[in-house]
């Protein structure tokens, strides 16, 4: 049987819940230090509480650790490591190999910052211990199937939330801009910005647009592809994202795989549990700067949000007519379910804008503003708030299956709880039996009060009596029903998971002779790794360099050129240099065709 995981995102303890309620298998959260969101930190007695909520219900724990680390940080980081395994995490996601050389007593998983987008990586990693890889979210379904086919390793894929421009942990356009580093958890994401495109004469091509804005991953459609291909974990993106977000999306994503899951017999989902929402999944409802597949299919143009990298939320209508005056108002071209308190906004090649909407009647919308709002513009809702309400006042549980025993033999009782996995809650009383004047309706009160479960985690589905002749108090039932019932989650929360710890291959070969600078060798652990993996040359790392000009800062699948529909493989002739400028910032744009990748070129801004 193979198992799935859905992976959601946890910013902290609260979040954390939110998830598992909702449906999730596993977590992914960050520890004090040494994450690939800083903002986004927990201390190790908050991951402890996760892990001792998660793990009730079979849900792992993993935790992030996957920034680079410098020679004086390696003792930091190995304590910080030793310290979230003894808090109960399942699995570190690294991008360094030093903590692949610190001997951990865990199951370690190659982050996406390791950049895994090829057969021969993945499969390298697999043999040198890695349990898991996560791959980079620009591959095709083709590229995912291959690497499935060819590592020993689990494949983790990021299915929804927002994408990277570059290839994640080779992009260093954040540390060349400033001195926050996206390798090291602190991106201040200048691909969001608004940048100027422009020849080598200087002459602008477009002017303040988001040029390295791409919209945000929704994969929902291709789930049964990627069950196909062998991917076994799917990791929705969003540790920054709230409570709202995280119920609405882990809760869509785990029916998508559930239906999915139905025709696959060798297939079940890796924890236990049934959540039953109080609400209607919708992720177009959550944050979303618009959907794409990305490239999936191929490479292709459509991926870009030019005009803005805001959310804009789910598409509403047209508007048609418009009211001014002082009872200012509009009409869109299909019906709606706008209400009061909803937020509207429309793009424009100036970006988005939005208000809010205070009444509608009749058809006619009256927004608390109406500038720029005009006729034949399209509408977007980016924030619903009826369902953000429903959202925050959701009370979500999820339950797990379980049947109950009662024995009465005479003089004595005894009550045992067993749930869908096996485990066991037992209770048992010796008490004065005597017998019942309705040994039926005896039977049948035993019944009721043993399938009582209140609001512990478990829902009692069947009970089974022996003995129902002889008359139990109440009382006697409902004390046994809890002792009972805590011993099941005791057993649970105490469980003894598998975890994939597995040995380093000293004779594995790394596939590649040199380890360039984009890989950021920046410690003695990590380069001891790659050398004795049989590397004979370990560049300077580009994270350490003294200056970025000259160095490509980023590389990517996206490509400017496809997006504007000047594609130098369809159109040879528009040979010429083209440049990206924000303030102060210059970059070369340089196009291999041959890989279908666009690099990012640091470069002097011309005065």
């Amino acid at each position: 049987m193979k198992f799935i995981e859905l992976l959601a995102p946890a910013r902290d303890y609260e979040s954390a819940v939110a998830a598992v309620d909702s449906g999730a298998d596993a977590l992914y959260i960050g520890g004090a230090r040494f994450g690939a969101r800083q903002a986004a930190g927990n201390a190790n007695d908050e991951i402890r509480r996760v892990a001792e909520y998660a793990h009730r219900y079979g849900v792992r724990v993993h935790s992030t650790l996957n920034t680079l680390l410098w020679d004086s940080e390696l003792r930091d980081a190995e304590r910080q490591a030793r310290d979230l395994i003894d808090a109960g995490v399942d699995a570190l996601i690294i991008q360094d190999m030093a903590l692949r050389r610190m001997n951990l007593p865990v199951e370690l998983h190659a982050s996406t910052q390791v950049s895994n987008m090829t057969e021969e990586g993945a499969r390298f990693l697999g043999e040198v211990g890695f349990a898991r890889v996560i791959l980079e979210r620009s591959l095709s379904l083709d590229e995912i199937r291959k690497i499935c086919a060819a590592t020993r390793a689990d494949v983790e894929c990021f299915i929804h939330g927002a994408i990277c421009v570059g290839y994640s942990g080779r992009c260093f356009l954040s540390r060349s801009i400033s001195d926050r580093s996206g390798n090291r958890g602190a991106c201040s994401q200048p691909c969001r910005l608004t940048w100027d495109l422009t020849d080598a004469r200087g002459t602008k091509i477009l002017r303040s647009r988001h040029l390295l804005s791409v919209r945000d991953m929704n994969l929902s459609h291709r789930i049964g592809d990627l069950l196909d291909a062998g991917v076994t974990s799917f990791k929705i993106e969003g540790r920054l994202k709230d409570t709202g977000y995280i119920r609405n999306v882990v809760g869509y994503y785990r029916q998508v795989i559930d239906r999915e899951l139905k025709s696959r017999p060798d297939m079940c989902r890796s924890s236990v549990g049934e959540s039953r929402l109080d609400f209607t999944p919708d992720p177009a409802k959550s944050f979303t700067r618009g959907f794409s597949e990305y490239f999936f299919d191929g490479k292709h143009a459509g991926v870009a949000s030019f005009d803005t990298p805001k959310a804009v939320g789910e598409y509403i209508g047209r508007v048609t007519r418009i009211e001014r005056g002082r009872n200012a108002a509009f009409r869109l071209d299909r019906t709606h379910n706008l209400a009061s308190g909803d937020g509207i906004c429309f793009v424009t090649r100036d970006g988005s804008f939005g208000t809010s909407v205070n009444k509608v009647e009749d058809g006619w919308i009256t927004p608390n503003r109406m500038d720029g709002i005009a006729p034949g513009m399209e509408l977007y809702r980016n924030a619903d708030h009826r369902f953000n309400l429903m959202l925050e006042r959701s009370r979500t549980r999820r339950t797990i299956r379980t049947t109950a025993e009662v024995a009465i033999p005479e003089r004595h009782i005894s009550l045992k709880y067993t749930d869908c996995e096996g485990f066991e809650g037992f209770s048992e009383r010796d008490f004065t039996t005597e017998r019942a004047n309705n040994p039926e309706r005896n039977e049948q009160s035993v019944r009721t009060q043993a399938a009582k479960s209140g609001d512990t985690i478990f829902r009692v589905e069947e009970v089974s009596v022996r003995g129902g002749e002889w008359f139990v108090p109440a009382s006697l039932l409902g004390e046994m029903r809890r002792e009972g019932l805590d011993r099941l989650l005791e057993a649970r929360t105490h469980r003894e998971f598998a975890h994939r710890i597995i040995p380093e291959q000293p004779e594995a070969r790394y596939p590649w002779k040199t380890v360039t600078a984009e890989e950021n060798v920046t410690n003695h652990l990590a380069a001891e790794f790659y050398r004795d993996h049989g590397v004979e040359q370990i560049e300077p790392p580009l994270e350490l360099a003294a200056s970025m000009e000259g160095a490509c800062v980023m590389r990517s699948a996206y490509c400017i050129r496809r997006e504007i529909g000047e594609c130098l493989k369809q159109n040879p002739h528009l040979r010429g240099d083209l440049y990206i400028e924000h303030g102060t910032a210059r970059y070369r744009l340089d196009f291999d065709c041959r890989k279908c990748e666009m690099r990012l070129i640091k470069a002097t801004k011309k005065r």
